[in-house]
């Protein structure tokens, strides 16, 4: 077993639960809570938001690596929580959980070396995670949650036992040699009403690499000289490598009638793209923004007028020419 030498770097800020998940309420006004955050993360991936809130690697088979995870009590009453590593996938361009305790393959080589702790309210404390990759694992990615559970006494007749959980995605890519490449292109912007007031801009995104995508990003928006946004990414998509998904973007809030120039940048992980078009304000119908990568079709259009008439000009002044030499 080789066991991964990486050097740690301790997070100093707090971040939201990368997943939560509430089964079986029976009284919203009890629900425990509590969150979970990840503690440190290899120095190597420093630059990488998404080694910030999830445990995103590439190892060898028959390696080993050490991470730690926080998880706070946050309710105004003691609890017992519970440690445990579950299934994932990405299914329709989102990252998927199922209910229970269902295991996959990667949760099966994650050990929690903590299974329960009592905590006191806002009490936090360090949870270890052990990954092991069996020596003759297959290539490539695999996904998988780490959980913190609280689970409720039933509380007499008619009462139904309340589960509360948050959880950290897991994202493990296995082969030799060095970690496969993280890309995308932006293959096309749209814009359309929104489910409210505000017109949503769409950009479809295409995963060329080999690792899954999760996207975010901005738009803003230029007309004259009035600057709006930016406006983040409003939906979660996991792409995978080779599929495409549709990033949303809702513009929340109120513009002037006109045409506004876009510019949106997306991004997943360290990996950024940026693409450009126009957009007519009010949206009453979807529409196509005009592309970046090209002349319009108003180009066109102008260029093969000009053309014509140039052409029609030329063709006289040769017609009226060769007539004044016959004269």
């Amino acid at each position: 077993m080789l066991l991964a030498s990486v050097a740690l770097v301790a997070l100093g800020v707090s971040a939201a639960p990368a997943i939560a998940v509430r089964e079986q309420r029976h009284d919203p006004a009890e629900e425990a809570a509590i969150s979970i955050r990840m503690l440190d993360i290899p120095a190597s991936r420093m630059q990488d938001p998404r080694a910030r809130v999830y445990i995103v690697d590439h190892l060898k088979p028959g390696t080993t690596i050490n991470r730690r995870v926080e998880v706070q009590n946050t309710s105004a009453e003691t609890q017992k929580i519970e440690f445990y590593a579950g299934a994932a996938s990405v299914e329709n361009n989102a990252f998927t959980v199922p209910e229970g305790r269902t295991g996959n393959e990667l949760s099966g080589w994650i050990r929690l070396r903590t299974a329960a702790i009592r905590l006191d309210p806002g009490e936090r404390r360090p949870v270890e995670v052990e990954i092991t990759v069996p020596e003759k694992a297959s290539k490539g990615e695999r996904y998988a949650a780490i959980w913190a559970q609280v689970t409720s006494a039933t509380e007499g007749a008619g009462n139904v036992t309340q589960i509360h959980r948050v959880g950290i995605r897991v994202y493990l890519d296995v082969g030799p040699g060095g970690e496969p490449p993280t890309d995308f292109r932006i293959e096309g912007l749209a814009a359309e009403p929104g489910t409210g007031e505000f017109p949503v801009v769409t950009a479809k995104v295409t995963n060329t690499g080999e690792r899954a995508l999760d996207m975010t990003g901005t738009l803003s928006l230029t007309k004259t000289a009035v600057q709006a946004g930016p406006f983040k990414v409003t939906n979660g998509v996991t792409i995978l490598p080779g599929q495409s998904g549709q990033v949303r973007i809702e513009v929340n809030q109120t513009l002037p009638a006109g045409t506004w120039d876009v510019h949106a940048t997306l991004a997943s992980g360290t990996v950024q793209r940026t693409a450009t078009g126009k957009i007519v304000l009010p949206v009453a119908a979807p529409m196509t923004v005009s592309a970046p990568s090209g002349p319009s079709w108003l180009v066109y259009l102008v260029g093969g007028i000009a053309l014509l008439v140039l052409g029609t000009l030329g063709g006289w002044y040769l017609v009226r020419r060769h007539r004044t030499r016959l004269a």
